[in-house]
Formats: structure tokens, sequence, C-alpha cells
């Protein structure tokens, strides 16, 4: 008894399982019919994944050949450079060739039948233009030393000229310094050693020889200086002064007339000058000094 009542429990919960599988799988499937009928587009596009594979594959494919392609076209363009090169070449040597053969030809035919006719002609021509450039410049170079012989000559010429000018200057300070007549003459002397034509020097050592009563010389050399130059006063001057001195009156005022109308400041020395006391009386003199002859 107790047997049945197992069983029949055992058999009431069965049905009861059974049951509630049931509900639970009708409510399942009317939930995922309201889902579906919920859905407004199907969850995924049928043969979408396969379409999108193919479309690669084919842009792959397309690439692969692009790059057979290009690779075809560099290649022949390379080959093709290099053939135009390998042409170019080979017309350039044919053209030198050509041009090579047509000058011998030409050599030929003006008369230089080898190698050696034309060595000697270069070397000819070569040595006919040398010879004519150097002598050109053989010229030149003999027209620039004379120049710079004679531009050698003025410098030395000059250096020689400003040495002996600054030794002329030291001698007249020298001069102009010295009491002593007889070293002043040795001064001028010096002096007219470096400048044998200087007047100026010629006058003074006159000067300084008729403080030695030495008239004699001392006209000689103021006409010494008169013929160097004859327009320097001072020259007449002093000659006047020596024929003062040795009472030639006449030529002393015709020296002194001479002296004035080339240095007319030694006008206010005529009364100064110890020369011409001699001539204080004369009436010629006179008219001199008070300027009416």
């Amino acid at each position: 008894m107790r047997f049945y009542f197992l069983l029949f429990i055992v058999f009431i919960g069965a049905s009861s399982a059974v049951q509630a599988a049931d509900k639970n799988t009708a409510a399942l499937n009317e939930q995922q019919q309201r889902e579906l009928a919920q859905l407004e587009a199907p969850l995924y596009k049928p043969l979408l994944e396969r379409y999108i594979l193919d479309e690669l594959k084919s842009v792959r494919q397309d690439q692969q050949k692009l790059r057979e392609d290009v690779t075809k076209q560099v290649t022949h363009a390379q080959l093709d450079t290099a053939d135009r090169a390998l042409t170019y070449t080979t017309d350039t040597i044919n053209n030198v060739f050509f041009i090579i053969t047509a000058t011998a030809s030409i050599l030929v035919l003006v008369g230089w039948n080898s190698l050696r006719d034309v060595k000697n002609k270069v070397e000819d021509i070569v040595n006919t233009r040398v010879s004519v450039i150097t002598d050109e410049y053989e010229d030149r170079l003999k027209i620039l030393e004379e120049k710079l012989r004679v531009r050698s000559e003025e410098i030395l010429s000059n250096q020689e000229r400003i040495s002996i000018t600054n030794e002329v200057h030291s001698l007249w300070m020298r001069a102009n310094l010295e009491s002593d007549i007889a070293n002043k003459i040795e001064i001028f002397d010096e002096i007219l050693k470096r400048k044998p034509e200087d007047v100026e020097a010629i006058a003074y050592k006159a000067d300084a020889l008729l403080e030695l009563n030495e008239t004699e010389q001392a006209i000689e050399l103021c006409n010494q200086a008169i013929d160097i130059d004859s327009d320097y006063g001072y020259a007449y001057w002093q000659r006047a002064c020596a024929y003062a001195l040795t009472h030639e009156h006449a030529d002393a005022l015709a020296d002194i007339k001479m002296s004035l109308e080339y240095s007319p400041n030694l006008r206010n020395e005529l009364l100064h000058e110890s020369a011409f006391a001699s001539l204080h009386d004369n009436d010629s003199f006179n008219a001199i000094v008070s300027n009416e002859a």
C-alpha cells in the first residue's frame, strides 16, 4: 500500500513537472514570437560576409595584376632607354670614324701623305707663331726696360738733388752764422762744388771777397753770375760795389741802375752801402738815390 502511495506521489510529481515544462516551453515560444514580431529588419544580411571576402580577393588580385603591369612597363622603358643609348653610342662612334676617314682623305688629297708631314707642318706653324709672340714681347720688354731705366735715373737724380739741396741748405745756415770771412768763403766754395751755377752763392762769395779787398776776383765772380743769370740784380749790385771801390764810377753807376731795375728793393740800401761812400758827392748817384734818374 505504501508502495502504491509512493508511486502515486511520484506520478503526480512527474505530471506536475511535465505540466510545468510545457508551460515554460509555451511561455518561451510566446516570448520568442513577441520578440520576432518586434524585429523590423533581419539580424544579418544573407551572404554579406561572403560578398566582402570575394571583394577583398578581387581587390588583391587587381593590385597584383597592376603591379605586374607596372613592372613590365618599367622594364620595357629601361630596355628602350638602353637601346637608345646603345644606338646613340654606335652612331657617334660611326660618325667619328667617318670624320677621321674624311679628314685623312682630305689630308691625302692636299698633299699631307703621312702623319710626319702633319707633325712637321704643325711644328712649323707653332714655331712661327711662338717666334712672332716672342719677338713682340721682347720689343715690349725692351720698351719697358728703357722706361724703367729712365724712371730709375730720374729717381736717383731726384734723390741726389734732394741730398744736394739739404747739404746746400745746411751750408747756407752755417754761412749765415759764420763771422769769419775766410770761413764764409770756404763755405761758399763748398756750396759751389755741389751747385756750380748757384748765382746767389757766387754773388755772396764776391761780397765776402770785397770785404777782403779782392776786387778783381769779385768782379770776375760777378761777371760769371751775370753770364749765368742776366736778370739777377744782386750780381750787378756787387759788381757796382767793386767798381766803386776801384773808383770806376761810371761803371758803378751803370751797374747800380741795372741792379735797381731787377731788384728795386735794393734802393733802400744805397746810402747804407759802405762801398758807395766815394759816390756820395756824385750828382748822378744822388739823382739815383732821390729816384730822379
